[in-house]
């Protein structure tokens, strides 16, 4: 039985950030895990929401302003954030921004 595998040398390569808007793109997705990569303008914003599954944010490129669950966090490439299932929280870009977002299914 073979395995496959997927792989990218450079996700935030994948895409390119919308001049006055957001973009994303799924990169990845089986029974398992879901992997999206947002691109974002400076000021652009993902208002507040919650997931219904845990989920990782790690910023690949950029400066954003975080909001998890109540507190306010400043995140540069490499910052990483875990959030349990129905967690508030929301993103700001202060910069152009680019950003994974690994969602866990059936965690």
């Amino acid at each position: 039985m073979e395995t496959k595998h997927v792989f990218f040398r450079d996700i935030a390569a994948e895409l390119e950030v919308p001049e006055n808007g957001t973009l994303s793109r799924t990169l990845f997705s089986d029974d398992r895990l879901k992997v999206v990569v947002f691109g974002m303008d400076k000021g652009q914003e993902l208002s507040e929401h919650t997931a219904s599954m845990p989920a990782v944010l790690h910023i690949l490129r950029g400066e954003a302003s975080l909001r998890i669950g109540g507190a306010a966090l400043d995140a540069g490439p490499g910052a990483w954030a875990h959030m349990p299932a129905n967690m508030p929280h929301s993103v700001t870009a202060l910069s152009p921004l680019v950003m994974a977002l690994l969602l866990m299914k059936n965690a």
